[in-house]
């Protein structure tokens, strides 16, 4: 059990007792930890919320509290401002933890005691078209979420639900049979199908007589011509070959790789029954979802305000001339999630700009009568240092495996200066660790939810928050224990007193706290903020406190603290999917 969850029993107990049947029955106090340690570390304000509903002064309440509580072996507790409690941890409380946690292999972190099947889509690229910057995000976003919720106890599926169906293939099919250089296909599977489609589509911009002849090709393949079949899942083969290439390289699979076409029979019948329902309606010859009034106005996503007045936006799921949307796939997904993998939670890694889109099909669901955890996790733009969408300076996107190839040659020339006299073998390791790392710790020490700024500079440098910072640490906690004769032997106890000991303590002791409720919220960042925190604290506790020097209890103390450190860092950085190398 966490500190904070103790603390937060005690405090019931102690407001049982200040308030008796004053006190509501489901309420539990929230314990948090303090912004300044200045003031303990940890605080409530739970006698602030009491207070007004029990007619007393809150810091009345608050003192009376204190009062209750006593001191204890774990913490002191005090008063502070209008009525906030703040608790201090003993250091000998702190020195227990630390001694548990070297018999734990994951250090503080509870499994969840409400285990779900959750899946996750993520990725999501297009077939016959390379993946590019833009994908970094959701793939790397998502594949954390992953992480975290099996670590946590989740049953978790991940789907990468590829654009495999669209109106590009029969541009595709066309250029396969007419343009297609097969020896550019043996080579880079994708680049060639990428040239096929932008030639076609600047053809039929030139000759408008092409186009129809392209959409015959789509018609057949839609109606199970079996050559344009058989083009058709060898464009899905070989985009996949080159998909994974990348995914190997980030260190990132899927359980499934169903895709648009995967739903294909399911949408007819889906619109049929959502009319007969009454949940769709015709509307201009198209099949529409439209608001059924349940939400207020200004959160129906059914609604926009136009000139003072809510006009309707419906859902569109069968288009006049009998095609079919995004809209009905994603229905279908849900359908097939929730009915074949049992899932009790799907989430949607997909950018912003697809909130309201995501909004309808939820509460469409809602209107289905079909319940779940349905979520959109969003997330905002990567840009370049102007502060635009990052681009080449030709304007082209940013293929997103010459990022990976620039950040491991990048890496590779900070090693060579850092290390030169590293073989060349664990050289080209590194640099993968290091420069991969780098995009990933990136992405995911921003707000999901902010753009952020490309900067290669920023990404691979050695001092702020950064992955090479943190796997640097690592190195150096690593390089105490290479100075040590034999293994090291976790001692039976431990003496905490020096500031940085027990600031060190505390951070290590957190990490059980910040784990969890980085998947509450899907912010990863939660978690990249503590590392580096935790980082920091080394770094101090290193200076300030000599280890390999000291002697006795002392010794054995501080060697714990870095062999805790060490197993931190590594556990909490491979939740992001971030290798750490043993020297840099």
């Amino acid at each position: 059990m966490t500190i904070p969850s103790l603390l937060s029993q005690q405090l019931l107990g102690a407001l049982k007792q200040a308030l008796g049947e004053q006190l509501p029955a489901d309420f539990m106090p929230a314990v948090t930890p303090s912004q300044d340690l200045r003031f303990g570390d940890y605080q409530s304000n739970a006698a602030m919320m009491l207070a007004k509903q029990a007619r007393c002064n809150p810091r009345a309440l608050a003192t009376q509290v204190v009062d209750l509580l006593g001191e204890t072996e774990m913490a002191t507790a005090e008063i502070a401002g209008p009525g906030f409690i703040n608790f201090r941890i003993k250091p000998a409380y702190y020195a227990e933890r630390m001694t548990a946690l070297l018999s734990d292999e994951r250090l503080g972190v509870a499994l969840t005691d409400k285990p779900k099947t959750l899946v996750i889509d993520f990725s999501a690229p297009n077939v016959a078209k390379p993946m590019h910057v833009g994908h970094i995000r959701s793939t790397i976003i998502g594949d954390v979420l992953g992480r975290l919720a099996r670590f946590l106890g989740h049953k978790v599926i991940t789907d990468n639900h590829i654009g495999d169906w669209g109106t590009q293939f029969g541009m595709i099919l066309w250029g396969w049979k007419n343009l297609l250089d097969k020896d550019e296909l043996e080579k880079d599977p994708i680049e060639a199908l990428l040239a096929v489609y932008k030639t076609v589509n600047a053809k039929c911009k030139e000759d408008e007589s092409l186009l129809p002849v392209c959409k015959a090709e789509l018609v057949k393949l839609q109606s199970g011509d079996e050559e344009n079949l058989a083009i058709w899942k060898q464009c899905i083969a070989v985009t996949k070959t080159g998909l994974e290439k990348i995914y190997n390289q980030l260190g990132i699979s899927f359980d499934y790789w169903l895709g648009e076409s995967a739903y294909n029979d399911a949408l007819a019948p889906l619109v049929d029954d959502l009319l007969a329902k009454g949940i769709a309606r015709e509307s201009e010859g198209a099949v529409c979802v439209f608001s059924d009034g349940f939400h207020k106005p200004q959160d129906d996503p059914f609604l926009v305000q136009k000139d003072g007045e809510w006009a309707p936006v419906p859902a569109i799921i069968r288009k006049a001339d009998g095609g079919f949307l995004y809209a009905t796939t994603d229905l279908a997904t849900l359908d097939y999630r929730t009915q074949n993998f049992n899932a009790d939670a799907i989430w949607y890694v997909v950018g912003a700009p697809q909130e309201k889109h995501f909004k309808q099909i939820f509460d469409i669901e809602r209107m289905r009568g079909v319940t779940g955890d349905f979520r959109h996790v969003a997330f905002g733009s990567i840009l370049g240092k102007d502060r635009r969408p990052f681009k080449t300076r030709s304007g082209d996107t940013v293929s997103l495996q010459d990022v990976i190839d620039e950040a491991v040659t990048r890496a590779a020339k900070v090693i060579e200066e850092k290390s030169s006299d590293m073989p060349a073998e664990e050289k080209a390791l590194v640099a993968q660790q290091v420069g991969i790392g780098a995009i990933k710790f990136a992405e995911l020490s921003q707000n999901r939810m902010s753009d952020y700024i490309f900067d290669w500079d920023k990404m691979l440098a050695l001092t702020g928050d950064t992955a090479p910072y943190l796997q640097n640490s690592y190195v150096r906690v690593r390089s105490i224990f290479r100075k040590i004769e034999g293994a090291f032997q976790a001692p039976d106890t431990l003496t905490i007193t020096e500031p940085a000991e027990i600031h060190l303590a505390r951070l290590i002791n957190r990490y059980g706290e910040v784990v969890p409720s980085t998947l509450d919220d899907c912010r990863p960042n939660l978690l990249a903020a503590y590392l580096y925190e935790l980082a920091k604290a080394f770094h101090s506790f290193y200076e300030a406190c000599p280890v390999l020097k000291s002697e006795g209890k002392m010794r054995e103390t501080r060697l714990a603290l870095c062999e805790l450190t060490a197993r931190v860092l590594k556990q909490g950085m491979g939740l992001f999917g971030i290798n750490m190398p043993d020297r840099m």
